[in-house]
């Protein structure tokens, strides 16, 4: 297939974007890049881009591909609180506008990065992709609209299919600090603790960002009434874990790390556990490969080969930091718009 992928230099579209090529599609990236320069590990060869914010699309930017893979939005819920109606701006209305542009083009196929976050919290046991939605806040209201409006879109010609990751964690060219795994080895292998930033009793469903491609790999190959309009839970469902069951792993695998909570923290009340059984009885072809354990010792390794330090850690990879800090040196505006470039520039390599 000929790919767009948005976000594609993003956490989950650094990885996804050359994990497509190996398998033989012809892809295309389209991205505002306002993590250029955050590099983690080894950097890859580019792939074709578009350099040009979700919102300023047109026609041209979308026709002539057989599917949309779109990752791209305000990766998460603290940033999406930066200004909730931003939020909504990009991740719901550019994103159903972006789907419609697609529908128009002919499109086919149309997969939406949706999250587990829309089930909020819930006393239940583990959550099917029948159960109700219960966003807590304006990142998991944006992909409830975008779902629902998605479903709206679908017909014969036009094929969306939403994968609701769960927490998302793992060693990524585009890598984020600010995401559960991922920060508790990064204090641990830089401090020498595992600090907690609750009471460690909130549930977390988890998935390794490598099992998000083979999701969205497995979805793109699947015969179309086979997928079509549906949502999929995507992980695994034994990598549902309490927060303080994620640390103790966590401290089990960095040599002199120990547990902490720092104390003073607000009560965390994102709490839920999902079924992930639908997408690999659905499609036999996927199956997740990566353990809790197998990431952390991943994560543990590659910091450790960086000389990572704290500082770095949190300045580079933290997405809200970075993104006020750009917002302070003027080089974003209030809108998260760059202000001193063209908002459109297709490079010469497209």
């Amino acid at each position: 297939m000929r790919i767009l992928i948005t976000g594609h230099d993003g956490y989950i579209g650094a990885v996804m974007t050359p994990w497509l090529e190996a398998e033989g599609h012809e892809v295309v990236g389209l991205d505002s890049f306002l993590f250029e320069g955050c590099d983690f590990g080894d950097s890859r060869p580019p792939a074709p881009a578009l350099r040009i914010d979700l919102r300023d699309l047109g026609p041209s930017h979308v026709s002539g591909f057989d599917a949309v893979v779109h990752l791209a939005g305000l990766s998460n819920d603290v940033l999406g609180d930066l200004d909730p109606e931003l939020t909504y701006e990009i991740n719901h209305r550019a994103s159903v506008r972006l789907a419609r542009l697609a529908k128009e083009a002919g499109v086919q196929r149309f997969l939406f990065s949706s999250s587990c976050s829309l089930y909020g919290t819930s006393d239940d046991d583990l959550l099917t992709e029948e159960a109700d939605f219960n966003p807590i806040t304006a990142y998991a209201v944006s992909k409830v609209r975008v779902e629902e409006e998605l479903s709206r879109l679908a017909d014969g010609g036009f094929s969306p299919v939403c994968l609701r990751n769960a927490t998302v964690y793992g060693v990524s060219p585009k890598l984020r600090a600010d995401l559960v795994v991922n920060n508790l080895v990064g204090y641990a292998v830089t401090t020498g603790e595992v600090r907690i930033q609750s009471d460690g009793t909130p549930w977390r469903p988890l998935v390794h960002v490598e099992d998000v491609c083979r999701a969205f790999a497995a979805v793109l190959a699947a015969p179309r009434d086979v997928i079509h309009n549906q949502a999929f839970n995507v992980g695994r469902s034994e990598d549902n874990h309490q927060v303080r069951d994620i640390a103790k792993v966590v401290e089990d695998v960095v040599p002199g790390s120990q547990i902490t909570y720092p104390g003073g923290v607000p009560a965390d009340a994102r709490c839920y556990r999902v079924d992930c059984s639908k997408l690999p009885a659905t499609l036999p072809a996927f199956r997740p490969q990566w353990t809790l354990r197998q990431g952390v010792q991943s994560l543990y390794e590659a910091y450790t080969k960086k000389g990572l330090t704290l500082d770095g850690f949190l300045d580079t990879y933290v997405r809200i930091k970075r993104i006020k800090a750009l917002m302070q040196a003027g080089a974003l505006d209030a809108s998260l718009r760059w202000a001193a470039v063209e908002r459109v520039q297709v490079e010469e390599r497209v």
